[in-house]
């Protein structure tokens, strides 16, 4: 009885296994290959506003008319530390400090990325 009740579902265990060793898989690789921002990226009303180094301590209000975020970044991380939006959302996120991340305040309209470093737009020839 236990040999064809293993093989009635052994198909199954395998797939388990298979989707359990891929899940872990992508989840070292994308640990392992994430690396730490320098700069924290403003974008309010879809025009970038700022950039601010992470490794310097600052509180920056965002202002988009009425409406604001406090942006603070301490400890090479950022976060919102409060807002202006009704559900405050943006508020209980994560802190973030990897390049790519991102704090979003839809109501407000205003996004913070993390970049590694800044595009400069240098003009060479004058």
């Amino acid at each position: 009885m236990k040999l064809s009740l293993f093989k009635k579902y052994r198909n199954d265990v395998i797939l388990i296994a298979v989707i359990l060793v891929v899940a872990i898989a992508g989840w070292l690789f994308i640990s392992l290959t994430k690396t730490e921002g320098g700069y924290a990226v403003v974008v309010v009303n879809g025009e970038e506003t700022g950039s601010y180094p992470l490794n310097k301590n600052t509180e920056i209000t965002l202002k988009n008319g009425d409406e604001y975020n406090i942006l603070v970044i301490e400890n090479s991380v950022a976060y919102i530390k409060d807002a202006s939006c009704p559900d405050k959302l943006c508020v209980s996120q994560h802190d973030i400090k990897y390049n790519g991340e991102t704090l979003v305040c839809l109501p407000n309209k205003t996004t913070v990325k993390i970049v590694s470093q800044i595009d400069s737009e240098i003009d060479f020839i004058s």
